[in-house]
């Protein structure tokens, strides 16, 4: 069995973005407090704004996008953005750069450099200690063999998943199905 590449990279990948989103609502919590205590004072809140004209909030929301590209791919304003948000928040670049060498572990050509080069960063991530990477990392781990099958052809299920979503688009235009036979017989016709 071959546990598909893009479900373990999305995993993650979604580490990455919860620290970014929990810092984020540290900002919002941190900007309500700041409102709250201007209205008191009588005062109009006016929130820190940052070399590229984005306030911390807006830069967090903004950076999402930037944080699942390689730094190549980067736009002159996203790495802008970037620059200024890994010197606001050195853990998201830690982060993002985890991200980046799990990824580059598809790269490999050979099952034994890939686990290699999991054990390394599985080191790095250890030493780390984002919560959210090593939820990631454990779960990555538990199914590693599975994962690594991935490298002695390069297969992944995309074809299934695939088909799965001509099935599911079938069903929906059909709009409920009644006679599971018949749907049956359509999708072997349609499809076989």
């Amino acid at each position: 069995m071959v546990i598909d590449r893009f479900h373990v990279v999305k995993l993650v990948m979604k580490a990455m973005q919860h620290l970014r989103v929990s810092y984020r609502w540290e900002v919002i919590d941190q900007e309500n407090e700041e409102i709250r205590s201007a209205k008191e004072q009588g005062k109009k809140h006016i929130p820190k704004v940052l070399a590229n004209g984005d306030t911390l909030k807006e830069l967090l929301a903004r950076s999402r996008y930037l944080l699942y590209k390689p730094e190549d791919d980067w736009t002159p304003n996203q790495a802008k953005r970037a620059a200024i948000l890994f010197k606001e928040y050195p853990r998201i670049e830690q982060a993002y750069k985890l991200t980046l060498n799990f990824r580059s572990i598809y790269k490999n050509t050979s099952k034994d450099k890939a686990l290699t080069q999991f054990n390394q960063w599985k080191e790095t991530v250890q030493h780390a200690k984002i919560d959210k990477f090593n939820t990631a990392l454990n779960s990555i781990d538990y199914h590693l063999d599975n994962i690594l099958n991935f490298f002695d052809n390069r297969n992944t299920n995309a074809n299934a998943e695939s088909f799965n979503s001509k099935i599911k688009g079938f069903r929906a235009n059909l709009r409920g199905v009644t006679d599971v036979k018949f749907f049956l017989i359509r999708l072997e016709k349609l499809f076989a």
